[in-house]
């Protein structure tokens, strides 16, 4: 018995030093604090499998962005009683993707409720991910996800789709800007693997990331082709909004801050259509981002009720100081009360 005990550890111990010295001799260019696991040296030939750098999982910025999107996931499935707390293990198997896309888009898609095996986790990421597919590719977003690459717990993969999936659908949210992240590629060359570090750039600015499905309007054509006549623009709405303000008061000078928290826009409407706001309707003197996005959307609110269409800027834009975005809002008031008294 003691033989056969003594012969079984010693079998273990070969294997064991076959598995280091393969590990040894597959990864020799491997960077430094990133481990090569053991699945990674089962890598079939020409196969690749993507890694998020240490040091990139403990980057700042990265980790706000990551807890930005678990917040916003979690206020839109409120009503269906999910909370997400780690986006790896709570999004892989496809059933917080399948809620979030549903209530995102208002589309029902036709998958099983719950799904145990891998088989089943798979065939609902894939229907999934077709209709998130289908709905982002017209407007220029490109896919740097898969069934394999969410299934397998690729947090960059994750990151990529839910930043998509919030820009498309204009969350009321504020994504970091300028998140970057190292990521390790190992790829299997003639039983051999090979290693490199690649950055990816995970968001860029707000307005490039709305950019990619934006019309282009007048505004547009205006800064980018004439900034010249930008100033007669601006005078012109600041003329208009001053004979209304000036009625409490109050005066602007520059269009793209005094607007930027939601107060005199509220106001405005107000003057506008001749009616006093309530001031438990709005903050008087708003402090956070929340709290200026809720002035600035109260009072497109507003301007809907007045029937006025609703404007293609997003309140967040406002609120980040984003000319287009302002001139936008004003001209359509201008347009619609520019002779008003």
């Amino acid at each position: 018995m003691a033989g056969l005990l003594c012969g079984t550890k010693r079998k273990k111990q070969v294997s064991d030093l076959h598995e280091e010295g393969k590990n040894a001799i597959n990864a020799p260019l491997l960077p430094s604090g990133t481990e090569v696991h053991p699945e990674d040296t089962l890598l079939e030939e020409n196969a690749e499998r993507i890694m998020l750098d240490p040091t990139s999982r403990e980057n700042l910025k990265f980790k706000d962005l990551v807890k930005v999107l678990i917040d916003w996931i979690n206020s839109e499935l409120e009503e269906e009683r999910i909370i997400v707390k780690d986006l790896e293990e709570d999004c892989y198997d496809g059933q917080v993707l399948q809620k979030l896309f549903e209530k995102l888009s208002g589309r029902k898609l036709n998958v099983a409720e719950v799904t145990q095996s891998e088989i089943g986790q798979k065939q609902k990421l894939q229907t999934v991910l077709e209709a998130v597919n289908n709905t982002l590719r017209p407007h220029g977003w490109t896919v740097e996800w898969s069934v394999d690459s969410i299934h397998s717990k690729n947090l960059v993969a994750i990151v990529y789709l839910l930043v998509a999936l919030a820009m498309h659908f204009q969350a009321p949210i504020r994504l970091p800007e300028h998140v970057s992240v190292q990521v390790v590629v190992v790829k299997k060359r003639e039983g051999i693997l090979q290693t490199a570090v690649v950055t990816k750039e995970l968001t860029s600015t707000t307005e490039m990331m709305m950019g990619r499905f934006a019309e282009r309007d007048a505004f547009d054509t205006l800064l980018d082709h004439a900034p010249d006549k930008l100033n007669v623009v601006k005078t012109s709405l600041i003329t208009f909004v001053n004979k209304h303000l000036n009625k409490l008061n109050l005066e602007v000078t520059e269009l793209e801050s005094q607007f930027a928290d939601g107060v005199y826009l509220i106001l405005l409407m107000g003057l506008l259509e001749d009616y006093f706001v309530p001031l438990y309707n709005f903050f008087l003197t708003p402090e956070s981002f929340e709290q200026k996005v809720h002035n600035v959307a109260f009072a497109f609110e507003l301007m809907q009720d007045g029937g006025l269409k609703k404007p293609k800027a997003r309140p967040e834009d406002v609120v980040n100081l984003n000319l287009k975005s302002t001139l936008r809002v004003l001209y359509n008031l201008f347009t619609n009360y520019k002779n008003s008294d």
